[in-house]
């Protein structure tokens, strides 16, 4: 939600066990998740107040996932190859993912 925007700059997020409960889930597991998202940069703490979405900077952001898919496109590529695949038949596979969804 932070990434698409439903959360914006100083949003407060639910509690830790409150949001445990709804999910039914550990609170050992939400805290995780919740210190993962302050690693990365997503969100910050106030003890005592609560976590709040953090300003991020979501050019940095797209140019990351832009990254991942790059790599994840290589390594297709790739096992396209070791197949046999040429490149005609890899953009067809390509063309009928994009039409999937």
């Amino acid at each position: 939600k932070i990434v698409s925007n439903e959360l914006v700059e100083n949003d407060v997020l639910p509690s830790i066990r409150g949001l445990a409960r709804d999910l039914k889930i550990s609170v050992i597991t939400t805290k995780r998740a919740y210190d993962e998202l302050e690693k990365d940069g997503f969100i910050y703490t106030i003890p005592s107040k609560g976590s709040y979405v953090k300003g991020t900077n979501l050019e940095l952001l797209k140019e990351e996932y832009l990254k991942e898919v790059e790599m994840s496109l290589r390594k297709a590529k790739e096992s396209g190859y070791l197949a046999g695949i040429d490149n005609k038949e890899l953009l067809e596979i390509f063309a009928y993912i994009l039409e999937d969804n």
